[in-house]
């Protein structure tokens, strides 16, 4: 269906929307996949797809022997259809202007932040997809490190692998482990065609306990 992960990672923005991708790890008993509901597009119409850096930070209180901690490094080692995942710092924002320039000009795809953004005018005028907690403009430079990257981290009730494949629109984030990944999207584009006949036959006239009966979603 896809002949290189570009393929791949355009068909799913084209094709696919989080419910349906969900609803398929679900029966593959993948059951905590999505992350919080807080996390959000910074604009309804963003969908990313790619492969989770991941990136763990904390919070720090006053100046730092090495201000932002490897955050820089993080940035500078993205690579193309990478998403910058990152947990674990509350104090400050982020992320923000100069950061989305960084990872859009490296070909990362997006950034997935639980926490919180700033610089948001900025932000949206490079058309490049971040979803987050929120806006706010505190600095992160005395209050946030990095700490590690390409490690395991964890954001509400899924555990994120680095390489796990991210996918986000306006109904959240979910997570697909990356060893799981071809049978999920194959299976989660089939679903979305399945439910357009659904639709198509409901609007039709057919029954909801007819359409389920018949096709077997709903």
């Amino acid at each position: 269906m896809w002949k290189n992960e570009n393929e791949m990672f355009a068909l799913m923005k084209e094709k696919l929307y989080t419910p349906v991708v969900g609803d398929i790890l679900d029966v593959m008993g993948f059951t905590h996949q999505f992350m919080p509901p807080y996390i959000r597009p910074l604009q309804n119409d963003m969908k990313l797809a790619g492969k989770a850096c991941t990136v763990l930070e904390h919070d720090v209180f006053g100046p730092q022997k090495k201000p932002f901690g490897l955050l820089t490094e993080a940035l500078d080692q993205l690579q193309k259809n990478e998403i910058f995942v990152a947990t674990g710092a509350h104090n400050s924002a982020l992320w923000g202007e100069l950061l989305t320039a960084t990872a859009r000009m490296r070909g990362a795809a997006g950034a997935v932040l639980d926490g919180w953004h700033r610089d948001t005018p900025q932000v949206l005028a490079q058309n490049w997809p971040v979803f987050s907690q929120g806006c706010w403009a505190q600095d992160s430079s005395i209050r946030t490190n990095v700490v590690d990257f390409r490690c395991p981290i964890e954001i509400g009730q899924v555990t994120i692998q680095n390489g796990d494949i991210i996918f986000g629109d306006i109904d959240g984030v979910v997570v697909i482990p990356q060893a799981a990944a071809d049978e999920v999207i194959e299976r989660s584009l089939a679903k979305a065609a399945g439910e357009k006949l659904v639709r198509k036959a409901i609007e039709a006239g057919m029954s909801a306990t007819e359409a389920f009966a018949k096709f077997g979603i709903l």
